[in-house]
């Protein structure tokens, strides 16, 4: 049928969608070549190399559970700068893969999943930003003059801190995250099942097994790769082969 448009103020034909999206075809033609990219899927390999790389940085040099003297920790100061400076690039790209989860997930985006979801990943990364601003102030501080930090007891104060903060709150805010991913990825069957199911388990080792063994965080970056690597090769298995007109 023919619909007018009062921003354009001329007769168009348009199909059923536009019609009850109120919407003009320039407005749609901008809304579609707004598009994610299907490329956008790398960020969560990129998330998943970069804090697998930072964890493995951090734990290879102090013990994430255990409070190590203050020594050790000026001893690997460069090890331990280096895995905090790739802490903000990490979190970059785990912003664009939840953008990039929920792109996908398209008009079939459910609002009580999605908001746990968004909400669990803004404070997991929220609270990693934090525990990485308090070990690199301490970082700073130990470098200049470690005896007046140990001796006035700030030093352990901080390092259970960082512990609180990372092991704690933001694993299992990880595990929030994993838990509503994968009921998302069941109701939506975006992911195979499986991936859903080792998120499940995965979600709940990291819910119950946090702050016993130093490299259980590392779980949660080998999912994101997991779902990561098959969503990229999904979104390229799916692309149309380009018209050269």
């Amino acid at each position: 049928m023919w619909v007018g448009f009062p921003n354009c103020g001329t007769l168009r034909r348009c199909d059923g969608a536009l019609v009850e999206e109120g919407m003009n075809p320039e407005i749609a033609l901008i809304r579609e070549q707004m598009r994610t990219p299907r490329a956008a899927a790398i960020a969560g390999i990129i998330f998943s190399l970069l804090m697998i790389a930072s964890q493995l940085l951090i734990q290879t040099s102090v013990s994430t559970i255990s409070l190590g003297p203050a020594a050790n920790v000026v001893s690997h100061s460069n090890t331990i700068s280096l895995a905090l400076h790739l802490m903000p690039f990490a979190g970059i790209a785990f912003l664009w893969f939840i953008a990039v989860v929920r792109d996908r997930l398209g008009k079939f985006e459910d609002r009580f999943f999605t908001t746990v979801f968004l909400g669990s990943g803004l404070l997991y990364i929220a609270m990693m930003f934090a525990a990485a601003a308090v070990a690199g102030g301490l970082m700073r501080v130990l470098v200049s003059g470690a005896e007046n930090l140990t001796q006035s007891g700030s030093y352990i104060l901080a390092r259970a801190e960082i512990n609180q903060i990372s092991n704690v709150y933001g694993t299992r805010m990880a595990a929030v995250f994993m838990f509503s991913t994968c009921t998302i990825c069941l109701r939506t069957r975006i992911a195979p099942r499986w991936i859903a199911f080792l998120g499940y388990i995965v979600g709940l080792v990291l819910l119950l097994g946090v702050g016993t063994i130093d490299f259980i965080p590392l779980v949660f970056p080998l999912w994101i790769l997991i779902i990561s690597v098959y969503i990229l090769f999904d979104n390229l298995r799916g692309q149309p082969q380009s018209n050269p007109d």
